[in-house]
């Protein structure tokens, strides 16, 4: 099958669309389908060989975000080659809302088209400016999924539509084989030690990292050697501020990591927090550390409550409540076999997101969009082009 995927974001920067695309494209390759990624970029130097760049995008404000869009005549024209070199059996285009590539590409597409929803935002001021065309958007759409009930629940109540439930994919084995990383302290016993991790844009106020860092500084008062290991972008000078100077060196900044570091940076950790304060419609990093084995403590927000099934598979805390999180933290750092329990569970319930399973659901829905079109029937088992089948 020919497939063409398109995302709305910078390829070459860090991202949750961004990683769910790329794991996507590369288990649809694996499996024998030929894949093409549009995707705006800065490096080009930097792309898979599977991603075409649609040129450089501008960082827009964007659901409590900044993204990195690109739009416009010459981003339309570059859609339009594409999709005609590509001659593609299925365009599955991410966000499609967004003001970028994916809503052109829809615009311009001329077969089936698959879309997916990744973010639980109802309503903005763009969108309700950009109304008529997003509902002639929404029209030209085959097939929705959805990466979570919540983001479901908006194609249900605000966009006139349902969705198919299609959780994001993690590599499963990728992370439960990472090496953990050298130099970190040793295993941490009731009252001392341990390692707390965390990863993300840790100087965005939705990601909590304050309210971390507020427990964090409760937790070491009392617990000699524990140590905070922190990946991804921000300002760690800021960040160190927010603590006292006696807990500067027990905090490890590795800024921006690859992959592999990120596997071996979950594989590390003794405990894992997302302390998260909105504007979450799934928790694709929870899945890596449950993946990886790492027992996780989050805000106990609906979509991390969903993903740690209702708190079975990870320990739940109040949103915002930096005493409640230090609570959680040192009763797991304090109870090895209670951590290994968990870790258990978690590893149980991450096994129905591993990307085989998710891809094979995905394929299904374009196997639902063609036939919606052309009529044909395609078997998704078998990696054929719709003309030879």
């Amino acid at each position: 099958m020919r497939v063409g995927i398109v995302c709305p974001y910078s390829f070459d920067v860090p991202g949750g669309v961004q990683g769910h695309i790329r794991d996507l494209a590369e288990t649809l390759a694996g499996l024998g389908h030929r894949v093409s990624v549009l995707a705006p970029a800065h490096d080009e130097d930097a792309l898979p060989a599977y991603v075409v760049s649609a040129g450089r995008a501008v960082p827009v404000p964007y659901n409590g975000s900044v993204a990195r869009l690109a739009f416009g005549p010459l981003s339309a024209a570059r859609v339009r080659r594409w999709l005609a070199a590509g001659d593609f059996d299925v365009l599955h285009v991410h966000e499609p809302l967004s003001p970028s590539l994916s809503l052109l590409a829809v615009l311009c597409a001329r077969g089936p088209v698959v879309a997916t929803f990744h973010t639980a935002m109802t309503r903005s001021r763009a969108m309700a400016a950009a109304q008529n065309v997003l509902q002639l958007v929404l029209e030209r759409i085959t097939a929705r999924i959805a990466v979570s009930a919540l983001a479901r629940r908006v194609q249900v109540e605000h966009l006139d539509g349902g969705a198919v439930e299609i959780p994001n994919g993690v590599a499963v084995a990728a992370f439960r084989d990472a090496v953990a990383l050298p130099d970190l302290p040793g295993p941490c016993g009731p009252g001392h030690g341990g390692t707390v991790g965390f990863l993300g844009r840790y100087t965005e106020p939705r990601k909590g990292f304050p309210v971390l860092l507020e427990a964090f500084d409760r937790l070491a008062a009392r617990r000699p050697g524990v140590r905070l290991l922190v990946a991804g972008r921000g300002d760690r000078q800021s960040a160190l501020a927010q603590l006292p100077a006696a807990r500067h060196d027990q905090v490890t900044f590795l800024g921006m990591v690859s992959d592999e570091a990120k596997a071996r940076m979950l594989r590390s950790v003794d405990v894992y927090v997302a302390p998260n304060t909105g504007g979450e419609s799934f928790g694709m990093i929870l899945t890596e550390a449950m993946a990886a084995g790492a027992p996780v403590v989050a805000s106990d927000l609906d979509a991390f409550r969903r993903v740690l099934d209702g708190g079975a598979a990870g320990v739940l805390f109040p949103t915002g409540d930096a005493a409640a999180l230090d609570a959680a933290l040192g009763a797991l750092l304090d109870d090895p076999a209670g951590r290994a329990e968990l870790a258990a569970r978690a590893g149980r319930a991450v096994a129905a997101y591993d990307w085989p399973l998710v891809a094979g659901r995905v394929l299904e829905v374009y196997a639902t969009a063609i036939e919606a079109v052309s009529g044909r029937v395609v078997d998704t088992a078998l990696p054929l082009d719709l003309d030879v089948v």
